[in-house]
């Protein structure tokens, strides 16, 4: 058992990756009780200054705590520690509940024919689709294929780089290169 888990996982001896290990080789349960009473009501309140309701955050809470027992086994303390990787998964958590809260209920949609578009405005949508197109081809291949997962696949950076192994601000940088870029090309 870890100095954390023995302390109680509050005081400022608190191991966190050793309690990690713990939890991932042995399943130990009270290295995730001392994860979970430290971690829990820090993230409760990150979520809570970030916009989300008292309910809405304990329930997020509870899902990326399950998520963390769960995928101990991916933790790993070379690419971050585990404050980082534990509110890394709670802003996707965070962002995800965002956008399920923001999908418009089905009798919001309008409904019956849309409007026609006016043709020149197809055209002109249609020219500025294929020079985008374009433009994107010209980008080196590092810069384009994360201009497309950010923007085409709708991932967020964090996403992106779990799927990728890149460092976050690789990721950044490049997508940045990308759009100056794209500007230059399309100005």
């Amino acid at each position: 058992m870890s100095r954390a888990a023995r302390s109680g996982g509050d005081g400022p001896v608190a191991d966190w990756v050793a309690e990690m290990v713990l939890i991932r080789r042995d399943r130990c349960e009270a290295s995730f009780a001392a994860l979970f009473r430290h971690f829990a009501p820090r993230l409760k309140a990150f979520l809570m200054r970030s916009g989300l309701d008292p309910a809405l955050s304990e329930e997020v809470v509870q899902d990326v705590m399950q998520t963390v027992w769960r995928k101990a086994d991916q933790f790993d303390p070379t690419r971050a520690s585990v404050s980082t990787w534990i509110y890394t998964i709670a802003r996707n958590r965070r962002i995800d509940v965002l956008r399920r809260h923001a999908r418009p209920e089905p009798e919001d949609l309008p409904w019956g024919p849309a409007e026609e578009p006016d043709q020149a405005e197809v055209i002109g949508l249609q020219q500025e689709s294929e020079t985008l197109r374009a433009a994107l081809k010209t980008l080196p291949d590092k810069q384009r294929v994360l201009v497309e997962k950010a923007y085409f696949g709708d991932l967020s950076h964090s996403e992106i780089a779990a799927e990728t192994g890149l460092p976050l601000g690789t990721i950044k940088s490049r997508i940045r290169l990308a759009f100056e870029r794209l500007r230059r090309a399309l100005d």
